[in-house]
């Protein structure tokens, strides 16, 4: 049985702000771009988030919510520089650590003997150090595997602690709701309620080969994750899924024609990024649009070459799914997962 935590810093900007100045600590403070530049809110403090601001809202609605709220402008510099010292603790506990961004990490401390060899213990430890050595706190969720330490993390921030021995295993996913499984996004929670499935211990009640007929190969991971089960092991090294650019237009593009336009700048840049990364064999291409009400779509499709052209068609696509103003625009490649371009056919 593995033992598994999961260490996600509390509002982990903003905690660094607040640390550096205390002044900040009690009032609303959030971090992100200015209403101006449309930025969006990267992350707030909790003071913030009682007026219901949270992380990818508008600035400019987050200011609606919140007229008094501080907000400053991101130093990622000295937020990198936090995030080395608190993946440093983390290796003096283990070496085997999956870094999931600047603030949150996987631990596989199975093997670990220190601390008798108890997990809790290793995650008090952890708290301890990582306020203690750079002033953040730190909630830790311990379990058997990936998805239920990652849960287990946030149920009780901030500053928490939660341990879900191996023997609490199926009482916990009993009344643990669909939605907070690993890989259910809205449109997947949206259809499990659809069938009339709010928790685990309801979707235990479908079929395994229900699951599959609805949810294809998807369904698999649900049946396993609706009994505890998760296989995925804690990875040092993460492998990149996918390459993209985007930016955020300071008015709103008002038609397909402008869109098309605003496209070869950011297909230069893709192609840039593409070079840098040794010019990884592709699975498919993408285009993500933000549409000046804030609605999303992203089109994707496979076997197009990575051009302007390819783009521009998915473009075209997407569009007309909301013929809106165009806010945001993006384009990206899938990457071939490592394990499959080792199978590919070598070039004649």
């Amino acid at each position: 049985m593995r033992k598994i935590l999961h260490a996600d810093c509390d509002c982990f900007y903003a905690a660094v702000e607040m640390r550096d100045n205390p002044a900040l600590r009690d009032i609303p403070l959030a971090i992100g771009g200015t209403r101006e530049q449309r930025g969006v809110i990267a992350t707030c403090n909790y003071p913030a988030r009682a007026y219901g601001i949270h992380s990818a809202m508008p600035t400019a609605r987050a200011l609606r919510l919140c007229p008094h709220l501080t907000l400053l402008p991101g130093d990622f510099d000295k937020y990198r520089a936090v995030s080395r010292q608190l993946q440093g603790i983390f290796h003096e506990l283990t070496p085997v650590v999956e870094p999931l961004s600047l603030d949150e990490a996987f631990l596989d401390v199975t093997d670990v003997e220190n601390f008798q060899g108890s997990a809790t213990w290793m995650a008090q430890w952890l708290k301890r150090e990582c306020l203690a050595r750079t002033g953040i706190t730190v909630s830790v969720g311990v379990a058997p595997a990936k998805f239920l330490a990652k849960i287990a993390s946030d149920w009780e921030k901030p500053d928490g602690l939660t341990v879900i021995p191996p023997e609490q295993v199926d009482t916990f996913v009993a009344t643990l709701p669909v939605h907070k499984l690993h890989g259910v996004g809205p449109a997947t929670a949206a259809r499990l309620e659809a069938l009339g499935i709010a928790t685990c211990s309801d979707l235990k009640r479908l079929p395994f080969e229900r699951l599959i007929d609805e949810f294809g190969k998807f369904g698999r991971r649900l049946f396993e994750l609706a009994r505890g089960i998760d296989e995925r092991p804690v990875r040092t090294e993460r492998e990149r899924k996918s390459i993209s650019v985007e930016t955020t237009f300071e008015q709103d593009l008002p038609d397909l024609s402008s869109a098309q336009q605003a496209l070869a700048p950011l297909c230069e840049r893709l192609e840039e990024r593409l070079a840098r990364y040794g010019q990884p064999p592709l699975a498919g291409l993408f285009v993500k649009v933000r549409f000046d009400d804030f609605s999303l779509t992203t089109l994707e499709s496979r076997g197009l070459p990575a051009a302007p052209e390819s783009f521009s068609q998915l473009l075209e696509q997407a569009w007309s799914r909301a013929h809106r103003p165009v806010r945001l625009l993006g384009v990206g490649a899938r990457l071939i997962p490592e394990e499959a371009r080792q199978q590919l056919p070598l070039p004649l």
